[in-house]
Protein backbone atom coordinates (compact mmCIF):
# COMPACT_ATOMS: atom_id res chain seq x y z
CA UNK A 1 0.00 0.00 0.00
CA UNK A 2 1.06 3.44 -0.94
CA UNK A 3 2.64 5.52 1.74
CA UNK A 4 0.83 8.81 2.43
CA UNK A 5 2.72 10.51 4.93
CA UNK A 6 5.49 11.81 3.21
CA UNK A 7 5.46 14.03 -0.12
CA UNK A 8 6.95 16.79 -2.16
CA UNK A 9 4.88 20.26 -0.74
CA UNK A 10 4.64 24.17 -1.60
CA UNK A 11 2.02 25.82 -0.02
CA UNK A 12 0.44 29.71 -0.02
CA UNK A 13 -0.06 32.06 2.84
CA UNK A 14 -3.56 34.81 2.43
CA UNK A 15 -3.56 37.66 4.44
CA UNK A 16 -4.79 41.48 4.20
CA UNK A 17 -3.48 44.68 5.34
CA UNK A 18 -5.06 47.45 5.82
CA UNK A 19 -6.14 48.28 2.11
CA UNK A 20 -4.67 44.68 -0.09
CA UNK A 21 -4.76 41.33 -0.24
CA UNK A 22 -1.83 39.23 -0.55
CA UNK A 23 -0.90 35.86 -1.32
CA UNK A 24 2.94 34.26 -0.62
CA UNK A 25 3.80 30.91 -1.99
CA UNK A 26 6.55 29.21 -1.18
CA UNK A 27 8.55 26.00 -1.84
CA UNK A 28 8.36 23.39 0.69
CA UNK A 29 10.26 20.65 -0.75
CA UNK A 30 10.21 17.09 0.89
CA UNK A 31 8.21 17.12 4.35
CA UNK A 32 7.24 13.92 6.63
CA UNK A 33 5.59 12.79 8.76
CA UNK A 34 3.08 15.44 7.67
CA UNK A 35 0.71 14.88 10.78
CA UNK A 36 3.98 16.09 12.56
CA UNK A 37 5.35 18.66 10.30
CA UNK A 38 2.45 20.66 9.30
CA UNK A 39 0.86 23.00 11.12
CA UNK A 40 -3.14 22.64 12.52
CA UNK A 41 -4.82 19.76 10.67
CA UNK A 42 -3.28 20.39 7.32
CA UNK A 43 -0.95 17.01 7.59
CA UNK A 44 -4.16 14.92 8.43
CA UNK A 45 -5.94 16.59 5.82
CA UNK A 46 -3.52 15.84 2.73
CA UNK A 47 -3.26 11.98 4.43
CA UNK A 48 -7.19 11.39 4.52
CA UNK A 49 -8.09 11.14 1.63
CA UNK A 50 -6.40 9.70 -1.99
CA UNK A 51 -8.08 12.48 -4.17
CA UNK A 52 -6.61 14.86 -1.66
CA UNK A 53 -3.77 17.35 -3.88
CA UNK A 54 -4.05 20.74 -1.91
CA UNK A 55 -5.71 21.34 1.79
CA UNK A 56 -6.21 24.95 3.18
CA UNK A 57 -6.67 26.19 6.45
CA UNK A 58 -6.97 29.33 8.82
CA UNK A 59 -5.55 30.12 11.73
CA UNK A 60 -5.72 33.27 14.08
CA UNK A 61 -3.38 35.83 14.65
CA UNK A 62 -0.50 34.57 16.38
CA UNK A 63 -0.81 30.72 16.00
CA UNK A 64 2.25 30.77 12.89
CA UNK A 65 3.62 34.02 13.24
CA UNK A 66 4.69 35.17 16.53
CA UNK A 67 2.03 37.13 18.41
CA UNK A 68 1.51 40.67 18.46
CA UNK A 69 3.97 41.95 21.64
CA UNK A 70 3.58 45.59 23.06
CA UNK A 71 7.18 45.57 24.71
CA UNK A 72 8.34 45.23 21.17
CA UNK A 73 7.29 48.76 20.02
CA UNK A 74 9.41 51.52 21.68
CA UNK A 75 10.20 54.89 21.65
CA UNK A 76 14.37 55.41 21.67
CA UNK A 77 17.17 57.88 21.50
CA UNK A 78 17.26 58.38 17.71
CA UNK A 79 21.39 58.11 18.08
CA UNK A 80 20.93 54.70 18.81
CA UNK A 81 19.97 53.86 15.02
CA UNK A 82 23.55 53.13 13.61
CA UNK A 83 24.02 55.41 10.75
CA UNK A 84 27.42 53.24 9.70
CA UNK A 85 26.18 49.57 10.49
CA UNK A 86 29.18 48.61 8.64
CA UNK A 87 32.71 50.04 6.89
CA UNK A 88 31.86 52.39 3.99
CA UNK A 89 28.06 51.92 4.73
CA UNK A 90 25.57 54.72 5.73
CA UNK A 91 22.28 54.45 6.37
CA UNK A 92 19.76 57.93 6.50
CA UNK A 93 16.33 56.05 8.15
CA UNK A 94 13.31 56.52 7.20
CA UNK A 95 9.91 56.26 8.58
CA UNK A 96 7.96 53.10 7.46
CA UNK A 97 11.54 51.65 6.17
CA UNK A 98 12.18 47.85 7.76
CA UNK A 99 15.70 47.26 8.83
CA UNK A 100 18.10 44.88 10.18
CA UNK A 101 17.69 44.39 14.14
CA UNK A 102 21.71 44.74 14.09
CA UNK A 103 21.07 48.21 12.83
CA UNK A 104 20.28 49.35 16.56
CA UNK A 105 22.43 49.98 19.45
CA UNK A 106 22.33 46.90 21.82
CA UNK A 107 20.79 49.06 24.58
CA UNK A 108 17.93 49.64 22.10
CA UNK A 109 15.80 46.34 22.58
CA UNK A 110 16.43 43.13 25.06
CA UNK A 111 16.86 41.00 22.26
CA UNK A 112 19.90 39.35 20.58
CA UNK A 113 21.68 41.39 17.73
CA UNK A 114 20.45 39.67 14.99
CA UNK A 115 18.78 40.62 10.70
CA UNK A 116 15.49 40.18 11.69
CA UNK A 117 14.12 43.30 10.64
CA UNK A 118 12.06 46.15 12.57
CA UNK A 119 10.57 49.04 11.20
CA UNK A 120 10.50 53.09 12.24
CA UNK A 121 6.84 54.28 12.81
CA UNK A 122 7.65 57.41 13.85
CA UNK A 123 10.49 59.80 13.84
CA UNK A 124 11.94 63.56 14.81
CA UNK A 125 15.19 64.74 15.09
CA UNK A 126 15.82 63.44 18.75
CA UNK A 127 13.45 60.25 19.37
CA UNK A 128 12.16 57.45 16.92
CA UNK A 129 9.50 54.88 17.48
CA UNK A 130 10.45 51.40 16.26
CA UNK A 131 8.47 48.33 16.24
CA UNK A 132 10.46 44.78 16.33
CA UNK A 133 7.53 42.62 16.36
CA UNK A 134 7.27 39.93 13.23
CA UNK A 135 5.87 41.89 10.00
CA UNK A 136 2.91 39.08 10.03
CA UNK A 137 2.47 39.40 14.01
CA UNK A 138 -1.40 40.56 14.36
CA UNK A 139 -2.85 39.18 10.90
CA UNK A 140 -4.70 36.06 10.73
CA UNK A 141 -3.38 33.59 8.15
CA UNK A 142 -5.01 31.35 5.81
CA UNK A 143 -2.65 28.20 4.56
CA UNK A 144 -3.12 26.25 1.56
CA UNK A 145 -1.00 23.01 1.32
CA UNK A 146 -0.55 21.62 -2.29
CA UNK A 147 1.05 17.76 -2.78
CA UNK A 148 2.98 17.56 -5.98
CA UNK A 149 3.89 13.95 -5.31
CA UNK A 150 3.99 11.53 -2.71
CA UNK A 151 7.43 10.16 -1.61
CA UNK A 152 8.68 7.21 0.00
CA UNK A 153 9.08 7.04 3.54
CA UNK A 154 12.68 7.14 4.82
CA UNK A 155 13.74 4.10 6.80
CA UNK A 156 15.22 6.14 9.41
CA UNK A 157 12.76 9.53 9.54
CA UNK A 158 14.86 12.75 10.87
CA UNK A 159 13.38 15.96 12.17
CA UNK A 160 10.80 17.74 10.57
CA UNK A 161 12.00 20.63 8.91
CA UNK A 162 10.59 24.00 10.54
CA UNK A 163 7.26 24.70 8.22
CA UNK A 164 5.87 27.13 10.43
CA UNK A 165 8.93 29.49 10.01
CA UNK A 166 9.81 28.31 5.79
CA UNK A 167 6.04 29.62 5.57
CA UNK A 168 6.49 33.34 7.28
CA UNK A 169 10.09 34.60 7.49
CA UNK A 170 12.27 36.14 4.66
CA UNK A 171 9.91 39.27 4.27
CA UNK A 172 6.20 38.63 3.89
CA UNK A 173 4.35 41.50 5.38
CA UNK A 174 6.76 43.68 5.06
CA UNK A 175 4.76 45.10 1.91
CA UNK A 176 2.23 46.50 4.04
CA UNK A 177 1.30 49.89 4.72
CA UNK A 178 1.77 51.58 7.57
CA UNK A 179 -1.31 52.11 9.74
CA UNK A 180 -0.56 55.80 10.46
CA UNK A 181 0.76 57.78 7.91
CA UNK A 182 2.88 56.60 4.89
CA UNK A 183 6.17 55.55 4.06
CA UNK A 184 8.98 57.36 3.23
CA UNK A 185 9.86 56.14 0.06
CA UNK A 186 11.00 60.08 -1.83
CA UNK A 187 13.65 61.06 0.96
CA UNK A 188 17.14 61.07 -0.35
CA UNK A 189 17.40 61.20 -3.98
CA UNK A 190 15.54 57.75 -4.19
CA UNK A 191 14.77 57.92 -8.03
CA UNK A 192 18.73 58.64 -8.82
CA UNK A 193 20.65 56.27 -11.17
CA UNK A 194 24.27 55.22 -11.74
CA UNK A 195 23.94 55.70 -14.97
CA UNK A 196 21.82 59.27 -15.55
CA UNK A 197 22.13 58.85 -19.57
CA UNK A 198 19.08 59.08 -21.49
CA UNK A 199 17.93 55.36 -21.66
CA UNK A 200 17.56 55.60 -25.85
CA UNK A 201 21.67 55.03 -25.47
CA UNK A 202 21.58 51.63 -23.30
CA UNK A 203 19.16 50.34 -24.69
CA UNK A 204 20.50 50.93 -28.85
CA UNK A 205 21.33 47.47 -28.73
CA UNK A 206 18.88 45.11 -29.15
CA UNK A 207 19.18 42.23 -25.95
CA UNK A 208 17.65 39.45 -27.51
CA UNK A 209 18.15 37.25 -24.44
CA UNK A 210 15.84 35.69 -21.13
CA UNK A 211 16.41 38.19 -17.76
CA UNK A 212 14.60 35.63 -15.99
CA UNK A 213 14.75 31.65 -15.40
CA UNK A 214 11.77 29.35 -17.62
CA UNK A 215 10.14 29.00 -14.20
CA UNK A 216 9.74 32.49 -13.29
CA UNK A 217 8.68 32.74 -17.04
CA UNK A 218 5.58 30.19 -16.21
CA UNK A 219 4.30 32.14 -12.76
CA UNK A 220 4.20 35.07 -14.79
CA UNK A 221 2.23 33.45 -17.77
CA UNK A 222 0.35 32.12 -16.02
CA UNK A 223 -1.41 35.21 -13.90
CA UNK A 224 -1.45 37.43 -16.53
CA UNK A 225 -3.86 34.12 -18.04
CA UNK A 226 -6.05 35.04 -15.03
CA UNK A 227 -6.86 38.25 -16.67
CA UNK A 228 -6.90 37.72 -20.16
CA UNK A 229 -10.70 37.57 -21.50
CA UNK A 230 -11.21 36.98 -25.77
CA UNK A 231 -11.06 40.50 -27.42
CA UNK A 232 -9.20 42.15 -25.00
CA UNK A 233 -7.18 45.30 -26.00
CA UNK A 234 -3.65 44.55 -24.02
CA UNK A 235 -1.07 47.39 -23.22
CA UNK A 236 2.49 45.68 -22.85
CA UNK A 237 4.14 48.47 -21.26
CA UNK A 238 8.13 48.63 -21.53
CA UNK A 239 8.50 45.44 -23.22
CA UNK A 240 10.65 43.60 -25.73
CA UNK A 241 11.42 40.83 -27.75
CA UNK A 242 9.06 38.57 -24.88
CA UNK A 243 5.54 39.58 -23.72
CA UNK A 244 5.23 36.90 -20.79
CA UNK A 245 1.86 36.58 -22.02
CA UNK A 246 0.48 32.49 -22.61
CA UNK A 247 1.46 31.05 -25.67
CA UNK A 248 -2.11 29.30 -26.27
CA UNK A 249 -4.03 32.90 -25.87
CA UNK A 250 -5.18 34.25 -29.08
CA UNK A 251 -7.89 36.40 -29.63
CA UNK A 252 -6.69 39.82 -28.00
CA UNK A 253 -4.84 42.77 -29.45
CA UNK A 254 -1.52 43.45 -27.79
CA UNK A 255 0.33 47.01 -28.27
CA UNK A 256 4.46 46.66 -27.01
CA UNK A 257 5.61 49.77 -25.87
CA UNK A 258 9.42 49.46 -25.59
CA UNK A 259 12.80 51.60 -26.60
CA UNK A 260 14.54 49.22 -29.15
CA UNK A 261 12.61 48.42 -32.27
CA UNK A 262 14.81 45.65 -33.38
CA UNK A 263 13.46 43.96 -29.57
CA UNK A 264 10.09 45.07 -30.77
CA UNK A 265 9.55 43.79 -34.16
CA UNK A 266 11.08 40.04 -32.49
CA UNK A 267 8.08 39.95 -30.38
CA UNK A 268 5.51 37.44 -32.17
CA UNK A 269 2.65 37.86 -29.69
CA UNK A 270 2.63 42.04 -30.39
CA UNK A 271 0.03 43.32 -33.10
CA UNK A 272 1.62 46.72 -32.77
CA UNK A 273 5.00 48.39 -31.48
CA UNK A 274 5.35 51.88 -30.35
CA UNK A 275 9.31 53.09 -29.65
CA UNK A 276 8.75 55.51 -26.60
CA UNK A 277 10.72 56.68 -23.24
CA UNK A 278 8.71 56.60 -20.17
CA UNK A 279 11.65 58.38 -18.29
CA UNK A 280 11.64 61.01 -21.08
CA UNK A 281 7.95 61.73 -21.11
CA UNK A 282 5.30 60.15 -18.86
CA UNK A 283 2.46 60.70 -21.09
CA UNK A 284 1.78 58.06 -23.95
CA UNK A 285 0.07 58.42 -27.21
CA UNK A 286 -2.58 56.25 -26.75
CA UNK A 287 -6.52 57.76 -26.13
CA UNK A 288 -8.36 57.36 -23.03
CA UNK A 289 -9.94 54.42 -21.83
CA UNK A 290 -8.01 52.46 -24.70
CA UNK A 291 -6.87 48.87 -22.80
CA UNK A 292 -8.45 46.74 -21.00
CA UNK A 293 -5.19 45.08 -19.32
CA UNK A 294 -1.97 46.89 -19.45
CA UNK A 295 0.90 44.24 -17.99
CA UNK A 296 4.44 45.47 -17.12
CA UNK A 297 6.99 42.76 -16.66
CA UNK A 298 10.73 43.39 -14.72
CA UNK A 299 11.11 46.65 -15.56
CA UNK A 300 9.40 48.78 -13.22
CA UNK A 301 12.60 49.19 -11.07
CA UNK A 302 13.86 51.81 -13.82
CA UNK A 303 10.74 53.91 -13.97
CA UNK A 304 12.36 57.67 -12.45
CA UNK A 305 8.75 58.77 -12.63
CA UNK A 306 6.58 55.85 -11.47
CA UNK A 307 3.34 57.77 -9.99
CA UNK A 308 3.00 59.58 -13.51
CA UNK A 309 2.96 57.01 -15.41
CA UNK A 310 0.90 54.86 -13.40
CA UNK A 311 -1.30 58.16 -13.25
CA UNK A 312 -1.08 57.96 -17.29
CA UNK A 313 -1.71 54.06 -16.99
CA UNK A 314 -5.46 54.84 -15.32
CA UNK A 315 -6.04 57.53 -17.97
CA UNK A 316 -5.18 54.93 -20.53
CA UNK A 317 -7.33 51.84 -18.71
CA UNK A 318 -11.43 51.40 -19.45
CA UNK A 319 -13.09 51.16 -15.55
CA UNK A 320 -12.81 47.77 -14.27
CA UNK A 321 -9.46 47.40 -16.26
CA UNK A 322 -6.11 45.96 -14.25
CA UNK A 323 -2.56 46.94 -14.11
CA UNK A 324 -0.57 44.26 -13.55
CA UNK A 325 3.40 44.77 -12.36
CA UNK A 326 5.98 41.74 -11.80
CA UNK A 327 9.45 41.72 -11.39
CA UNK A 328 12.15 39.63 -9.79
CA UNK A 329 15.38 40.05 -8.51
CA UNK A 330 17.47 40.47 -11.32
CA UNK A 331 17.89 43.44 -13.10
CA UNK A 332 20.52 45.98 -15.25
CA UNK A 333 22.37 47.44 -11.68
CA UNK A 334 23.55 51.10 -12.94
CA UNK A 335 19.50 51.73 -14.68
CA UNK A 336 17.83 50.67 -11.57
CA UNK A 337 16.86 53.38 -9.33
CA UNK A 338 18.62 53.61 -6.14
CA UNK A 339 15.85 52.92 -4.19
CA UNK A 340 15.14 49.89 -5.46
CA UNK A 341 18.38 48.73 -4.61
CA UNK A 342 18.12 49.41 -0.72
CA UNK A 343 14.67 47.72 -0.70
CA UNK A 344 14.13 43.95 0.72
CA UNK A 345 12.42 42.21 -1.95
CA UNK A 346 8.81 42.56 -0.46
CA UNK A 347 9.40 46.23 0.62
CA UNK A 348 9.64 46.34 -3.22
CA UNK A 349 6.28 44.92 -3.37
CA UNK A 350 5.10 47.84 -1.23
CA UNK A 351 6.87 50.14 -3.30
CA UNK A 352 4.65 49.62 -6.24
CA UNK A 353 1.68 49.34 -3.99
CA UNK A 354 2.39 52.72 -2.93
CA UNK A 355 2.64 53.73 -6.56
CA UNK A 356 -0.37 52.71 -7.38
CA UNK A 357 -2.07 54.13 -4.35
CA UNK A 358 -0.78 57.03 -5.49
CA UNK A 359 -1.64 57.42 -8.69
CA UNK A 360 -5.40 58.07 -7.50
CA UNK A 361 -7.26 55.61 -10.23
CA UNK A 362 -7.02 52.40 -9.00
CA UNK A 363 -8.97 50.46 -6.15
CA UNK A 364 -8.80 46.41 -5.00
CA UNK A 365 -4.74 46.23 -4.33
CA UNK A 366 -3.20 42.83 -3.99
CA UNK A 367 0.20 41.50 -4.51
CA UNK A 368 1.29 37.58 -4.57
CA UNK A 369 4.80 36.24 -4.64
CA UNK A 370 6.53 33.09 -5.47
CA UNK A 371 9.85 31.65 -3.83
CA UNK A 372 11.82 28.88 -2.91
CA UNK A 373 11.01 26.59 -5.66
CA UNK A 374 14.43 24.66 -7.12
CA UNK A 375 16.25 26.19 -9.63
CA UNK A 376 15.23 24.71 -13.69
CA UNK A 377 17.82 22.29 -14.94
CA UNK A 378 17.73 23.95 -18.41
CA UNK A 379 18.60 27.40 -16.77
CA UNK A 380 22.20 28.76 -17.70
CA UNK A 381 22.39 29.32 -13.61
CA UNK A 382 21.82 25.62 -12.69
CA UNK A 383 24.43 23.87 -10.61
CA UNK A 384 25.34 27.64 -9.42
CA UNK A 385 22.61 28.67 -7.89
CA UNK A 386 20.34 26.21 -5.98
CA UNK A 387 17.14 28.24 -5.77
CA UNK A 388 15.09 29.41 -8.71
CA UNK A 389 14.41 33.05 -9.84
CA UNK A 390 11.31 34.46 -7.24
CA UNK A 391 8.73 36.37 -8.43
CA UNK A 392 6.56 39.20 -7.34
CA UNK A 393 3.61 40.93 -8.39
CA UNK A 394 1.36 43.99 -7.56
CA UNK A 395 -1.90 44.76 -9.49
CA UNK A 396 -5.07 47.37 -8.76
CA UNK A 397 -8.12 47.72 -10.90
CA UNK A 398 -9.02 50.97 -12.64
CA UNK A 399 -11.89 52.86 -10.53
Amino acid sequence: MERRDYAILNAAIRWRSSDAEHVDHRYLGAVGPLRDCLPGQLGSCLESGASYTACRESFSAGRLAPPFDEALVRTIDRRLFKSRPRPRITVVPQVGRFYPMYFLENEAFPLPEDRRPFRILSMDDQRMTVDANHPLAGSPLEVEVRMERWLEAPAEPGACPDVTSRLTDGGPGMQAELREGETDFCSNEPFSREDSAEDTEFYRTPRLVQHIDSQARAFISDLYARFLQPGMRVLDLMTSWVSHLPEDAKDFHVVGLGLNREELDANPQLNDRVVHDLNTCPRMPFDDAAFDLVICTVSVEYLVRPVEVFTEVARMLKPGGKLVVTFSDRWFPTKAIQLWTELNPFERVGLVLSYLRQSGGFRDLKSETWRGWPRPQDDKYAGQLDLGDPVFAAWATRV
